[in-house]
């Protein structure tokens, strides 16, 4: 039976982060729970789909009990179960989903299959993370390893995709570039680190697409200028200091790109109230930086997550869920998964 006065628990498994979360009603964090794969798939550089799914399959029963004796709840006390749906790794998907609708019969409450673009998009609405709470529509700028988006976000299940990556997305180019400078997994972090013992002016590397019209992204020939630099230089191991001058230079680079992406968006957008960035490069202390003085210089308040909710998170998760069950968008649970979910697909 549905309650929406009761709390809802979210399930994370769309990639290597296996997480599970709480909300009361109102959006009240009562409980969270994230366990990484990193250690898990360092030794192949990146995610392995089969190992994620074992791994995921392995923790969330205890996770999300963790996550209940945390809240001092049982399944009984929740008004429904949300979980990733798509876009992502199926095997971790099917985990996920598959466990929470189980729950949800056995409990009898409703079922929430949430895209995991939507969690991203909406997480800036969560109660406390703002000053004010966003009003529709506002911007999106989702940076993540599969996606670089710029998103007019004009309310619950309403999405217009005003730009989009033509190739690599911001991520996916931060992970390869940390890679070919010999930069431990995961890449990103890393490149952010190195990057701040070196000089951005140094390596003189492209800004592709800066001042074209529109706000789609490219970042592979960005990747490949990083990899021809690396290549360029004297025979052995990679000098440290020279590390750390590519690696800022590139992370310059990539600030540029997406302030002057960010300012055609707005031009898209005129009737912004906010700019929100979110997804696991949102992280980057640089990068939000460099976006907030865009965001100033326009007058508008930039709302970025906190670095744990930016990465994969069932807080977020949960969140969407409140939000589509308070205007009745529940799910059927023969719902199913969607490796690839546009968020222009979501049914309102």
């Amino acid at each position: 039976m549905e309650r929406k006065d009761a709390p809802l628990l979210g399930i994370e498994s769309s990639c290597d982060e296996t997480a599970a979360a709480i909300l009361a009603a109102d959006g009240t964090i009562l409980a969270e729970r994230v366990l990484s794969q990193i250690a898990d798939h360092a030794a192949f550089g990146g995610v392995v789909p089969e190992i994620a799914a074992r791994a995921h399959l392995a923790a969330l029963n205890a996770l999300v009990r963790d996550a209940l004796h945390e809240a001092g709840l049982c399944f009984a006390d929740l008004g429904a179960i949300a979980a990733t749906a798509g876009p992502g790794l199926i095997g971790g998907l099917l985990v996920g989903t598959g466990y929470a609708k189980g729950a949800a019969i056995a409990a009898g409450l409703p079922y929430l299959a949430i895209n995991h673009l939507e969690a991203h998009a909406l997480t800036a609405r969560l109660p406390g993370l703002a000053a004010t709470q966003p009003a529709f529509p506002y911007l999106l700028l989702l940076l993540s390893g599969g996606h670089s988006q710029c998103v007019a976000v004009e309310g619950v299940g309403r999405y217009r995709l005003l730009g989009t990556s033509l190739d690599d997305a911001v991520g996916e180019a931060f992970d390869k570039s940390a890679k070919v400078l010999g930069l431990p997994y995961p890449g990103g972090p890393a490149l952010e680190a190195l990057a701040r013992e070196g000089d951005a002016t140094a390596i003189a590397l492209p800004r592709p697409l800066l001042r074209r019209e529109g706000c789609d992204f490219s970042f592979s020939g960005l990747k490949t200028a990083v990899a021809q630099a690396v290549a360029a230089a004297p025979p052995g191991a990679l000098a440290r200091p020279l590390a750390a001058n590519i690696a800022a230079s590139f992370q310059a680079a990539v600030t540029d790109i997406l302030a002057d992406r960010l300012t055609h968006a707005l031009a898209l957008l005129p009737g912004a109230n906010a700019i929100v960035v979110a997804g696991g490069v949102a992280a980057n202390t640089a990068i939000r930086a460099h976006l907030g003085a865009v965001a100033a210089a326009h007058d508008l308040p930039l709302i970025a997550p906190p670095q744990r909710l930016c990465t994969d998170n069932a807080v977020m998760v949960a969140w969407a869920g409140l939000e589509r069950r308070a205007h009745g968008l529940l799910d059927d649970l023969a719902a199913p998964c969607r490796p690839r979910w546009p968020l222009a697909e979501l049914a309102r």
